[in-house]
């Protein structure tokens, strides 16, 4: 199985899209950022899971999958992650913009497989 892909039970469920462009300051800085995140989130009660990507140019998609809204809020109050958000906000990112989604369907290919579950 490709570790890029978050492993989601079945909907319904919660996504929050991030996308952004970074601004290119102090990717060092960036990536270990976001790796903790990623780490913190992980802990969180109703997390469940993360896929994200970044492009050569700058441009990102991260999306994290939560079991309610709940979830969400208590990991928007979660002190250090509000203090790494307002940090990325004022160093990081020349734009971004955050979506919320309820995931009520979902499907794809898995690894090794012909055919398409539904």
């Amino acid at each position: 199985m490709n570790d890029a892909f978050a492993r989601t039970p079945q909907p319904p469920y919660y996504a929050v899209i991030f996308a952004s462009q970074r601004n290119g300051e102090d990717d060092a800085g960036y990536a270990q950022a976001a790796d903790h995140m990623v780490e913190l989130a992980s802990q969180q009660p109703g997390f469940l899971g993360v896929e994200s990507t970044r492009g050569a140019d700058g441009f990102g998609i991260t999306v994290s999958y939560w079991e309610s809204e709940e979830a969400i809020a208590a990991w928007r109050q979660h002190a250090e992650h509000a203090a790494t958000r307002a940090y990325g906000r004022a160093h990081w990112y020349q734009h971004y913009e955050l979506r919320v989604a309820k995931v009520e369907r979902a499907y794809g290919k898995p690894a090794n497989s012909k055919q398409t579950s539904t």
